[in-house]
C-alpha cells in the first residue's frame, strides 16, 4: 500500500476519528441519522485518498472522498427533514444524493477488498429496481424508486441501518482498543507469555505460535492480520529450529484463522450478532468461548500427531524470555484487559463503555517501556501509530459492513430473504441437517470471494431463520454459520491466511493448504458438533453441563486429529477416527 507522504495530516485524521467515536460513547444518545453519516464521513479519506498513488488517482480520490463527506454531512445536518419523509426521496438533489452516496459505498469497498462484495450489493440493487420483471416466485411485485432508492439512503436502513450502527456504536471503540494495544509492548507481552507457558514443550515453536496467535487473535479480529503480526516472530523461529516450512507455515495459518472466533473480538463478528440476535453480548462471548477453546484444543494435539512425524524441538533456554521481562510485558496487556473485564462484568457497563475506559488505561501505557520506564517522545510516535492503525483498521470494517448493509436492506425491501429461506427448507426436504450441510456449503463459497464478517452476515440474513425454523436456537445457528464463513482462510482455492504464511517462508501454498486443513479439522467438525452438543455453547447458562460436553467434544477432537496426522498404522489411525467421531456426535443416535 502506498501511504500519503504526509503521515502528520493522517495521524491528525485517526485522532478526530478516535475522538469521535469515544465521544459518541460519553456524550449520550445521538441521532442515528446524525453518527452513522458522521462515521462513513470519516471513513471515506481512509477509503479514496490514504491508499490512493500519487498523481491522478489520489486526485481522483480526493475528489470523491470530498464529494462523499459534503452528502454524508449534508444527510447529518438536515436529519430532521428527512426524518419527517419516511424514506420517499422527494427531490431530484435528494436521488442525486442517494445514487451518490450508494455508488461511493460499493466502489469504497471495492477498493478495499475487492470485487465480490461490491458485485453482490450492485446485482442486489439491480433485483430491488428490475426484479419486478421477474416472473415466478422470485420476482417482487416492485417498488417506487423514491421510495427504494430513500429506503437506503435517506432513512435508518440500508447504508443507515443497524449494522451500520454496530459498526459506529461497538466494532469501531474495540478496533481502536485494540491499535492502542498493538502500537505499545502488549504484542511483545503476548509473545513472551506464549513463550514462557509453551516454549520448553514438545514442538514448543509451534505451540508458542498457537497461543500467541490465540491471545492477539483475541484483539485482532483478523486471519491476516494475525499471521503478518505474530507471524514475523514464529515463523522464523519454527523454521530455524528445523521444522519443515509447510508444517511452520499450515501451524501459523490455523492458529492465525482461530485468533478470529476467540472472544471478545472475534473479527467484529460477535458485535454484528448481538444486532442480528438480540442476545447480549457478554452471553455471546461465553457461548464462543468453549468452541474457541476446543479448536485451539484440537490444533494442540495435531502438534503433538506432527511431533511423531517430525523432530519438533522446543525452544532454545537462551531464547526464552527472563520471568521479569514476562512478568512487566504482560502487564501491557493484562491491565486492560483487567478494566474491560471489569467494566463489563463486575460494574455491568456497556461492552463499548468499558473499552473506552481500557482504551485510556492502553494509552497511558504507551507512554512506557518495559525496561527504560517512561519515555514521553516515545509514546507520542506510538499514538501516532495507533492513530494510524485505527483509521485504516476501522476503514476497512466500516466500508464492508456498510457494503453489506446495502444487502440487507435490499433482502428486506424485497422479501427476497423470506424467498430464500423458503427455498433452503423445501430443498432439504424440512430436515435439519441436510439444511446445515447446504448452509455450510454456501458459507464456505461465499467465504472465498468477501471478508468472513461480510460471508457471515450474508447468509445469515438467508439461512440463519430457515435454521431457526428448523428448529436450532437463535444464537446456534448464528455461530454454526460465523464458523463456517470462516473456512476459506485455511481452504482451498482462496485460503487467505495460508497465501501469506506460504509467502512468509517461501512454501509451496498448496502443500501448506494441505496441512492446514489437517491440523485445522476442528473448523471443520467444531460448529456441527455445537449443533450435536447444544449445551457447549451454555457456559452461561449451565457450567456443568458445558463442561461435560467440553469434555466429551475435545475427547473426540484429539482421537480425530491424531487418526489424521499422524502415521501409525492405518487400522488404528481408522479406529481412533471412528471413535473420536462417535464421541462427539453420539447424542443423534441415543
Amino acid at each position: 500500500m502506498t501511504h500519503f507522504p504526509a503521515r502528520g495530516l493522517w495521524v491528525w485524521l485517526g485522532l478526530l476519528m478516535i475522538v469521535a467515536h469515544l465521544g459518541l460513547i460519553f456524550y449520550g444518545l445521538v441521532p442515528n441519522l446524525i453518527a452513522r453519516p458522521l462515521h462513513l464521513a470519516l471513513i471515506l479519506p481512509w477509503v479514496f485518498v490514504y491508499p490512493a498513488p500519487p498523481g491522478v488517482a489520489r486526485m481522483a480520490g480526493v475528489m470523491l472522498a470530498t464529494v462523499g463527506v459534503a452528502s454524508c454531512l449534508w444527510i447529518a445536518l438536515t436529519h430532521q427533514e428527512l426524518r419527517n419523509q419516511y424514506g420517499f426521496i422527494e427531490t431530484r438533489f435528494q436521488m442525486a444524493i442517494a445514487v451518490l452516496l450508494l455508488a461511493l459505498v460499493i466502489e469504497g469497498a471495492r477498493r478495499m477488498i475487492g470485487w465480490p462484495l461490491p458485485s453482490v450489493a450492485a446485482l442486489m440493487l439491480a433485483y430491488g429496481l428490475f426484479g419486478h420483471l421477474i416472473p415466478g416466485e422470485f420476482g417482487h411485485s416492485g417498488t417506487p424508486i423514491g421510495s427504494f432508492l430513500g429506503t437506503l439512503t435517506i432513512a435508518e436502513g440500508g447504508i443507515w441501518g443497524s449494522l451500520t450502527g454496530v459498526s459506529v456504536g461497538v466494532v469501531s471503540v474495540f478496533v481502536i482498543f485494540g491499535a492502542v494495544l498493538n502500537a505499545g509492548e502488549a504484542g511483545q507481552g503476548f509473545m513472551n507469555v506464549a513463550n514462557a507457558a509453551a516454549g520448553r514443550l514438545r514442538g514448543g515453536a509451534a505451540k508458542v505460535s498457537v497461543l500467541s496467535s490465540a491471545l492477539f487473535g483475541s484483539i485482532s479480529g483478523s486471519a491476516s492480520a494475525n499471521v503478518a503480526s505474530t507471524g514475523a516472530v514464529t515463523l522464523p523461529a519454527m523454521t530455524k529450529l528445523g521444522y519443515p516450512k509447510r508444517l511452520a507455515a499450515a501451524v501459523e495459518a490455523v492458529a492465525s484463522s482461530g485468533g478470529q472466533i476467540m472472544p471478545p473480538l472475534m473479527g467484529a463478528g460477535a458485535f454484528v450478532m448481538v444486532e442480528l440476535t438480540g442476545i447480549p453480548y457478554t452471553e455471546i462471548m461465553f457461548a464462543a468461548l468453549l468452541p474457541a477453546v476446543l479448536f485451539f484444543v484440537a490444533v494442540w494435539v495435531g502438534i503433538d500427531a506432527y511431533a511423531t512425524r517430525y523432530e519438533l524441538r522446543q525452544v532454545p533456554a537462551d531464547q526464552r524470555p527472563l520471568r521479569r521481562d514476562v512478568a512487566i510485558t504482560s502487564a501491557f496487556f493484562a491491565v486492560p484487559f483487567a478494566v474491560l473485564l471489569l467494566g463489563m462484568f463486575a460494574l455491568d457497563f456497556t461492552p463499548q463503555y468499558a473499552a473506552a475506559l481500557a482504551i485510556f488505561v492502553g494509552l497511558v501505557a504507551l507512554l512506557f517501556n518495559a525496561h527504560s520506564g517512561f519515555d514521553a517522545r516515545m509514546g507520542f510516535e506510538r499514538l501516532g501509530d495507533a492513530c494510524l492503525n485505527a483509521g485504516r483498521q476501522i476503514a476497512m470494517i466500516g466500508s464492508i459492513i456498510i457494503c453489506a448493509s446495502i444487502v440487507i436492506g435490499v433482502l428486506g425491501i424485497t422479501g427476497l430473504g423470506v424467498k430464500l429461506t423458503s427455498f433452503i427448507v423445501s430443498g432439504s426436504g424440512g430436515l435439519l441437517w441436510p439444511s446445515l450441510l447446504l448452509t455450510a456449503l454456501a458459507c464456505l463459497l461465499l467465504g472465498m470471494e468477501v471478508p468472513t464478517t461480510a460471508a457471515y452476515v450474508i447468509c445469515v440474513s438467508v439461512a440463519g431463520p430457515a435454521l431457526i425454523d428448523l428448529g436450532l436456537e437463535p444464537l446456534q445457528a448464528h455461530l454454526f454459520v460465523f464458523w463456517f464463513a470462516l473456512l476459506s482462510t485455511i481452504t482451498p482455492p482462496v485460503c487467505g491466511a495460508v497465501f501469506i504464511a506460504a509467502g512468509m517462508v517461501g512454501e509451496n501454498w498448496l502443500k501448506v493448504a494441505t496441512s492446514a486443513m489437517a491440523l485445522g479439522i476442528g473448523l471443520y467438525i467444531i460448529p456441527l458438533g455445537m449443533i450435536a452438543n447444544p449445551d457447549i455453547i451454555r457456559l452461561l447458562q449451565s457450567p456443568l453441563s458445558a463442561a461435560i460436553a467440553f469434555g466429551q467434544m475435545a475427547v473426540g477432537l484429539a482421537c480425530v486429529s491424531f487418526a489424521v496426522i499422524s502415521k501409525y498404522n492405518p487400522a488404528l489411525r481408522l479406529a481412533l477416527l471412528v471413535a473420536g467421531t462417535v464421541v462427539i456426535f453420539i447424542r443423534l443416535v441415543i
